[in-house]
C-alpha cells in the first residue's frame, strides 16, 4: 500500500459533530532531512506512520539550503575560473557574460528534482501516509491537522528552522531578503548588502560578487565568522576582499531607510560610519526554530529561551513518547546532524542500541572558494581546556595539488592532546578543504593516535596527502602563532 493512499483507520468523518480519531504507530511532524528517513525505517519495521508537512517536502536542505546554494556556488566557481582563463592557458575573448536567469533556473531545477525525489520516496513506502497541513499538539500523543485528530504512542518532531529577521531601526520600511528569497532570485543585484558575516552570508556574498554584483558585508562583531579562530577569520576576510567585496566589521548600530529605489543601510562602525546604498539587502544573522506555533505547551514539551525544543542525550523531549530531531532541537544546525539524529533514534528504538548525541563529533564546512572544512575543537577551545597541546600549521602554498590547480589561498592546521596523542580539532581553509577534512574526522571517530597515520601511503597529488605530513609536524604549543 502506497503512502499517498493509506488510511490506517476509517476516513476522517464526523459522527454527531465528533471528529473521528485516527491511530498510527508513529507520527512524524516535518518532512525534512530526518523525517522521511525515519518513516522509511519505521515502515520497514511494519509500523504505520503519518508524516505531516505544512509546506515543502525536503525541508531547508532541499528547498532553500544546501542543494540550491551549492548549485549556485558551483555556477559562481565556473564563472570565476573562466575569468581566470589566461592563467590556465586559454582566452575567452572578452568579458564573461553571466545569464543570471539561467543560473537561477539551474538551481530551481535541482530544487524541483530533489523535492520530487523525496515525495516519490514517501509515496512508495508501505504503511506511510503523507498528510499536508499545519500540525498542532492537543496532548502529548494527539496531533490535530487539517480537520483531523491523529494519535500515536510515538511522535517525532522534525520541523526545522527559518531565518531570523531582528528588530532593527527602519527594517519594516524596506524590502529585506532571507536565504529563502535569495535562492529564488533571478535578477542580478546592483549592490547586495549582506547583514551578517557568518556562514550563510559569506557564501551568498562571494557567489553574487562573482555573478557581477557589488557586495558589502556588514558584521556586528570585530571579525568575520567570529566562532572560528582569528587566523581563519582573517584568512577569510583576505580572500573576500581580494575579490572586491567590501567588509564592514564592528557595526554596533545598523538601520535602514528608503532612498529612492534603493535601501540606505546606516552603519555605525568604528572605522567607517558612512551609509551604504543597496539595491538588495540580505539578512543573514542567524536561524530560529519553527516551534512557536505547534501547541507544544498542550503536550508538555519544554523549549529553551530561544525556542529550541529541549532534548536529552537520546533526543527525547520532556513529554513521554515524543522526540525532536534536526534543527528544532538546537543540538546541530546542519543537514548531516539532522540525519544523524534520525540514525540515533532509529538505532535506539529499532536496533536495540544505545546511541547518544554526545558521541557525535562536531564537523562542518563553509562553502566559500576556497572552502573551510572544520572538525572538533578550535585552537581557542583546545587552549581553554588547559591540557598540554601539540600544534601544526601549513600554508596551502606548500601543498602540491593547490599549486598545480593555481588555488593556493589558505592553510591547514591541527591541534592534538600531547598526552593522549589524540587529535582534538583541525581546520582546512583551502582548495578541497571540505573533502580533505574527512581524513582527520575519520581518525578522530576511530579514536586513533596521530602515529596511526605515520605509515599510511596517501594518493599523490591530493590535498589529503598532506594530512600525515601535517601530523608529523606537530610540536608542543601554548597558543603562540
Amino acid at each position: 500500500m502506497q503512502a499517498r493512499h493509506l488510511r490506517h483507520t476509517a476516513s476522517c468523518q464526523h459522527d454527531q459533530g465528533i471528529l473521528t480519531m485516527r491511530s498510527f504507530d508513529a507520527i512524524i511532524i516535518g518532512a525534512g532531512q530526518a523525517g522521511p528517513a525515519l518513516a522509511a525505517r519505521l515502515s520497514e519495521a511494519g509500523q504505520s506512520v503519518a508524516i505531516l508537512e505544512r509546506h515543502l517536502v525536503g525541508g531547508t536542505c532541499v528547498n532553500t539550503g544546501c542543494r540550491p546554494t551549492k548549485t549556485l556556488v558551483a555556477s559562481a566557481y565556473a564563472i570565476h575560473t573562466a575569468r581566470r582563463g589566461v592563467e590556465y592557458g586559454f582566452d575567452v575573448g572578452g568579458a564573461i557574460a553571466v545569464d543570471i536567469k539561467a543560473v537561477a533556473a539551474r538551481a530551481a531545477k535541482i530544487i524541483r528534482d530533489g523535492r520530487a525525489g523525496n515525495e516519490n520516496w514517501l509515496f512508495g513506502m508501505a504503511n506511510v501516509e503523507l498528510i499536508r497541513g499545519h500540525a498542532r499538539f492537543e496532548a502529548p500523543n494527539v496531533v490535530a491537522v487539517e480537520g483531523e485528530r491523529l494519535t500515536a504512542p510515538r511522535i517525532f518532531i522534525n520541523v526545522g528552522g527559518r531565518a531570523v529577521v531582528p528588530d532593527m531601526p527602519g527594517i519594516d520600511e524596506v524590502p529585506i531578503l532571507t536565504n529563502t528569497d535569495m535562492v529564488a532570485l533571478d535578477t542580478l543585484p546592483r549592490h547586495l548588502v549582506v547583514i551578517g558575516g557568518s556562514y550563510i552570508g559569506l557564501e551568498f556574498a562571494q557567489m553574487y560578487r562573482r555573478f557581477g554584483a557589488a557586495v558589502t558585508v556588514v558584521e556586528r562583531a570585530s571579525r568575520l565568522i567570529a566562532r572560528e579562530d582569528e587566523d581563519v577569520s582573517h584568512g577569510m576576510r583576505d580572500i573576500l576582499e581580494a575579490e572586491g567585496i567590501s567588509v564592514r566589521t564592528d557595526a554596533d548600530c545598523i538601520g535602514f531607510a528608503r532612498n529612492g529605489d534603493d535601501v540606505e543601510v546606516r552603519i555605525d562602525c568604528t572605522q567607517d560610519a558612512q551609509p551604504v546604498l543597496a539595491s538588495h539587502v540580505l539578512m543573514a544573522v542567524g536561524r530560529r526554530p519553527n516551534t512557536d506555533d505547534l501547541g507544544l505547551d498542550a503536550a508538555g514539551i519544554e523549549v529553551d529561551a530561544r525556542g529550541y525544543i529541549t532534548v536529552d542525550d537520546r533526543l527525547q523531549t520532556s513529554a513521554p513518547g515524543v522526540w525532536a530531531l534536526g534543527d528544532c532541537n538546537g543540538r546541530g544546525a546542519f543537514t548531516h546532524t539532522a540525519y544523524n539524529d534520525f540514525e540515533i533514534v532509529a538505532a535506539n528504538l529499532l536496533d536495540g542500541e544505545d546511541r547518544r548525541v554526545s558521541q557525535r563529533l562536531p564537523g562542518y564546512a563553509l562553502y566559500t572558494d576556497p572552502p573551510l572544512g572544520r572538525v572538533g575543537m578550535t585552537d581557542a577551545q583546545a587552549l581553554a581546556t588547559g591540557r598540554p597541546l601539540l600544534h601544526a600549521k601549513r600554508a596551502m602554498t606548500r601543498v602540491g595539488r593547490a599549486v598545480e590547480k593555481g588555488e593556493t589561498l589558505g592553510f591547514m592546521k591541527v591541534v592534538a592532546d600531547a598526552k593522549t596523542r589524540r587529535i582534538l580539532g583541525a581546520a582546512i581553509l583551502g582548495t578541497g578543504g571540505d573533502e580533505a577534512i574527512h581524513g582527520v574526522l575519520d581518525m578522530m571517530n576511530a579514536d586513533q593516535p596521530v602515529e596511526q597515520l605515520r605509515w599510511a601511503v596517501p594518493i599523490h597529488p591530493t590535498v589529503s596527502e598532506l594530512i600525515p605530513t601535517l601530523l608529523l609536524d606537530l610540536q608542543p604549543w601554548g597558543g603562540e602563532a
